[in-house]
């Protein structure tokens, strides 16, 4: 038996992804979540599929809500920190919002586990989500001004209507990971390519990737 810490000792070798005791609870519980389904998986499970006992679960987490909260807050966390980032930027709307969505895309596809389907919960309604809520709207406020700015760029061939439909195009990656399982490297590029062409934009996207890719070297990302 092994230890997590003083007075917390682990049942067995330790077999999740992580390198703390928090993160492979939040990787037991991502995968228990989005295979066996929230309501179906007690903290009990969780503590077993980590290989520590829940006494030990309840050191880092109060209850299981806590845990769904702090494995949907990761799924936008540096999306968010980055579209802050862009917003100081002065290169075109089109590289900033292409740049935004190409990295949500890839780190939703990149994740172990689809936690992004979870968004969809009806648990996620209550008030004990409200604050997550609010942190994934403005995430969908950022992609909509930047939409927005893309097509005052535009002008006249602009859809202003438009706006709301990239960041949906964005998450559409969950469906398909739900599905399929995998989201091949050509279709996460068509859908950057579409979060730019539903607005009305006519560009070469080779042109704005590469923009893009240096953007996002100079941002930290």
């Amino acid at each position: 038996m092994t230890q997590l810490g003083p007075g917390r000792p682990r049942l067995e070798a330790r077999r999740r992804q992580g390198r703390t005791p928090r993160a492979e609870i939040l990787d037991a519980a991502a995968e228990l979540f989005t295979t066996n389904g929230y309501g179906s998986t007690s903290t009990r499970a969780i503590a077993e599929a980590v290989g520590i006992r829940q006494a030990s679960l309840y050191h880092h987490f109060a209850a299981k809500d806590d845990i769904l909260d702090a494995l949907l807050g990761e799924t936008i966390a540096e999306a968010a920190e980055l579209a802050a980032r862009l917003s100081e930027s002065g290169e075109p709307a089109a590289v900033r919002l292409y740049a935004l969505a190409r990295f949500d895309i890839e780190q939703l596809c990149a994740a172990r586990w689809n936690v992004g389907a979870l968004y969809f919960l009806p648990e996620l309604r209550g008030e004990r989500f409200a604050q997550f809520r609010v942190r994934r709207d403005r995430l969908r406020e950022s992609y909509e001004s930047l939409a927005a700015r893309v097509v005052a760029e535009i002008g006249a061939g602009g859809v202003a209507e438009a706006s709301a439909i990239p960041f949906r195009l964005v998450e559409t990656v969950i469906n398909i990971r739900s599905d399929e399982g995998a989201v091949s490297a050509d279709t996460r590029g068509a859908i950057a390519e579409a979060v730019l062409r539903v607005l009305g934009w006519h560009g070469d996207v080779a042109t704005v990737a590469d923009s893009a890719d240096a953007l996002m070297g100079t941002s930290g990302a």
